[in-house]
């Protein structure tokens, strides 16, 4: 199989950066007409799924809101999981997974395994325990073309304080991101890494240390878009020299246009992103 960060670069380059959330909370599944259960939840799902397919590249599951119905919600996890990869759309579980030792393996291998019942592309982890405990982790999705994208600098008011916090002689996002871009060191010049940073797009980057020289190489999967405030044309203001490897996620802007709107309403927001990247 080809490595992750390969696949990613390909598929940016062919549907753009836009990357759809599938969130079927309470309040969006009742403006669907689905009831709150699992089997609203999956029919959802599968029906972002049937929108995003061949006008997006990726979509980003948030596992919390399948998680919530116990056994039956994983059930239609895993069929929105393997409808969106037989589909041909790059999936990236929203779990945000971080722990220690032999449990953050477990986790690995739920999500990361070829042919495991929960196979994404990749995995949203945190570092807030320490970015080595993530390194089996991290090797593990290396090791089976997949790919992580690590929690450096996120748009909740409440990260502020720490990952602006200095760490040595740098924030506390940026040596998250140096350590990340070690791991993945041999990249080719110009190829995207497996291994990549969630960065919010209402953070201010420089006080979180993600200026030049943190690694161009890492792609950068950007909430914050659509009803957070930022907006297609902002991307290349604010991620700069980087704005070329970022995937903007959309959700709520996107899923509130309701079953009938979705498909167009992808349509129209992946149109804006096509180019934005460069100004």
């Amino acid at each position: 199989m080809t490595a992750f960060g390969s696949r990613l670069q390909q598929a940016v380059a062919a549907r753009g950066p836009l990357c759809v959330g599938i969130d079927p909370h309470e309040a969006l599944l009742a403006e669907w007409g689905l009831d709150a259960t699992a089997a609203g939840a999956r029919e959802f799902g599968l029906r972002v799924v049937e929108a995003a397919a061949e006008r997006v590249g990726v979509v980003k599951p948030q596992v919390s809101f399948f998680e919530r119905y116990g056994s039956a919600g994983f059930a239609a996890l895993e069929d929105v999981l393997a409808a969106a990869r037989a589909a041909g759309l790059l999936v990236v579980a929203d779990a945000k997974r971080g722990d220690i030792g032999t449990t953050m393996d477990a986790y690995a291998a739920a999500w990361l395994t070829p042919g495991s019942p929960l196979e994404a592309d990749a995995l949203t982890v945190s570092p807030y325990l320490g970015v080595g405990a993530l390194a089996s982790t991290l090797r593990f999705a290396l090791r089976h073309d997949k790919g992580a994208f690590v929690l450096a600098a996120t748009s909740n008011p409440e990260a502020a304080a720490l990952q602006s916090a200095r760490m040595g002689e740098v924030p506390v996002a940026a040596a998250v991101a140096a350590e990340v871009a070690a791991f993945d060191a041999q990249a080719a010049d110009g190829a995207w890494s497996s291994l990549g940073l969630v960065v919010g797009a209402t953070v201010d980057l420089a006080a979180r240390g993600l200026v030049a020289p943190f690694a161009r190489t890492l792609p950068l999967l950007a909430p914050g878009f659509g009803a957070q405030g930022a907006e297609p044309g902002d991307l290349a203001r604010v991620f700069g020299p980087f704005a070329d490897g970022v995937l903007a996620s959309e959700s709520r802007s996107i899923l509130s246009a309701g079953p009938e709107g979705v498909a167009a309403r992808i349509e129209k927001r992946a149109a804006l992103y096509r180019g934005r990247s460069h100004g």
